[in-house]
């Protein structure tokens, strides 16, 4: 069994063909290296990460990296963590944490809600790229890539993020959330870039089991800029919420 990376050692990773982005082989989709980097901040005991904001600062190459964490604000209730990845002594990408601890049941939890049967099959296939072929994605309209502004799925991460770790569901949830964009995108991508610059994903909590829904939404204005967000599920209910803002281009 593979992984979205190697270690190397002295927080340092080897990126394989999973992280492979869909506009370029050379360079990562973006989201491994959140969930690499949301892995690297590991809050203190008794917290857990509720919101993790991502900066791409350009194309992420699919080359070693190594990974830098920054304490912002310790605390006992809340905490800040910056993580970063550097390739090639360039940051490539910034994120932050921020981690809340847990504690007593309140008066008032939001019930579950029940969620539509994952589909046994789909139309289209995710595997014309690395990232693409290392997920089960199955279409609730019955087609992964829509091009209608809409995109529902049912996705399973097949393989762990860090090859020898367990892949943890925040893990499983960011790696798909990245996707947001590439799901609901209103033209054919093989024409035009939808290019997220950054995403920040508030959770609600990690998914419980191995498939997780995204249903997302892209809206784009007259001057090529757009916004998606995008709903996270798992079989028992809501976990998150991802939204980006685009970049909108002819290729």
């Amino acid at each position: 069994m593979t992984a979205f990376y190697l270690p190397l050692g002295d927080d340092r990773y080897e990126p394989t063909d999973f992280t492979e982005s869909p506009w370029d082989p050379r360079m990562q989709h973006g989201g491994p290296p959140a969930a690499l980097l949301a892995h690297a901040m590991a809050p203190g005991d008794g917290q857990r990460l509720t919101r993790l904001s991502v900066d791409f600062l350009g194309p992420i190459p699919r080359r070693p990296l190594a990974v830098e964490v920054t304490p912002i604000k310790p605390g006992r209730l809340t905490s800040l963590v910056e993580a970063r990845m550097v390739i090639d002594d360039k940051v490539a990408v910034v994120a932050r944490g921020w981690h809340i601890a847990t504690g007593p049941k309140p008066s008032v939890v939001t019930p579950g809600e029940a969620q539509p049967a994952i589909p046994a099959t789909t139309d289209d296939s995710m595997d014309f790229f690395g990232y693409g072929r290392a997920t089960d994605w199955r279409g609730l309209g019955g087609r992964v890539l829509s091009a209608e502004g809409r995109g529902d799925v049912w996705t399973r991460v097949n393989h762990p993020l860090i090859a020898g770790v367990d892949l943890t569901g925040v893990a499983r949830t960011l790696i798909v959330a990245d996707a947001a964009n590439g799901l609901s995108t209103n033209f054919d991508l093989h024409e035009w870039l939808s290019i997220p610059p950054g995403m920040a994903t508030t959770f609600l909590r990690p998914p419980a089991g191995e498939w997780v829904r995204l249903a997302a939404r892209s809206d784009v204005t007259e001057d090529g800029i757009g916004l998606c967000t995008g709903d996270l599920f798992d079989q028992n209910g809501r976990i998150a919420q991802v939204t980006q803002p685009l970049l909108v281009r002819k290729r």
